[in-house]
């Protein structure tokens, strides 16, 4: 496996190369050669400005409050975010989605030579639709595939996709283990994004097979204070032919 490493900030605690050792990185396929990059974004201080939020359209806030405002009532009838309150959900959750654009952005035009406009997107375990929701908002040009192992999810996937307005959004049910097996998904999207399903190991052999090749798999793996204080980490995979 070859490993890139890039934009990591000057400003670090602990440096990039003890952070890679103790990733837990799994062997690709045989058929696959994976390139392997490091994206770090400034995150936010208690307090500061919702920096991608600012960045958006007056109708795109009014989608992303619609889908706040449901969230939170489904909320009460089952267990979808442990958060309650709103400018909680607004900083941890919509603002960590919206943070996975550039990394999407800067990568695909690196590594992929392409437009980003029109790409097919999967959020892979997307729970209560972080990020694929926020996704489809702020990207309207993205096609963004919500997939979801849980039926009571995806009812309120269904229900927050219909009350947001969004087009671009579609939800499929099953496991991601299950839907790269199958023809109609595998090797299908330009991109596969996962926020919060499983480890690493895990995760890179349940999104790969749903990239075509020359595609990305991008995992938001969050801040670590430990690693680098405000700073959020994504880890960038390329499948590529050997």
């Amino acid at each position: 496996m070859m490993i890139c490493c890039g934009r990591a900030p000057s400003r670090s605690a602990v440096s990039l190369r003890h952070f890679i050792k103790h990733l837990p990185l799994t062997k690709p396929p045989t058929r696959l050669s994976i390139k392997f990059n490091l994206y770090c974004s400034a995150g936010l201080a208690s307090g500061a400005k919702l920096s991608h939020y600012e960045s958006l359209s007056a109708r795109q806030k009014d989608q992303i409050s619609l889908y706040v405002d449901s969230l939170l009532e489904w909320n009460q009838k089952m267990n979808l975010t442990a958060v309650r309150e709103v400018e909680d959900v607004m900083e941890r959750h919509v603002e960590d989605s919206l943070a996975i654009i550039p990394p999407i952005q800067d990568s695909y035009s690196s590594y992929c030579n392409g437009s980003c406009d029109k790409l097919n997107v999967v959020d892979v375990g997307t729970g209560a639709g972080l990020p694929g929701i926020i996704l489809a908002i702020a990207c309207p040009d993205w096609n963004v595939t919500l997939m979801e192992s849980m039926n009571k999810r995806c009812i309120f996937l269904e229900h927050a996709v219909e009350v947001t307005g969004i087009s671009n959004a579609k939800v499929v049910r099953g496991r991601a283990e299950n839907l790269g097996q199958n023809q109609e998904y595998r090797e299908f999207y330009d991109v596969a994004v996962a926020r919060a399903v499983a480890e690493m190991r895990i995760l890179v052999e349940y999104c790969l097979p749903l990239v075509r090749l020359g595609g990305l798999f991008v995992a938001a793996k969050g801040h670590d204070p430990k690693v680098w204080k405000y700073f959020g980490f994504f880890l960038v995979y390329q499948a590529r032919q050997p």
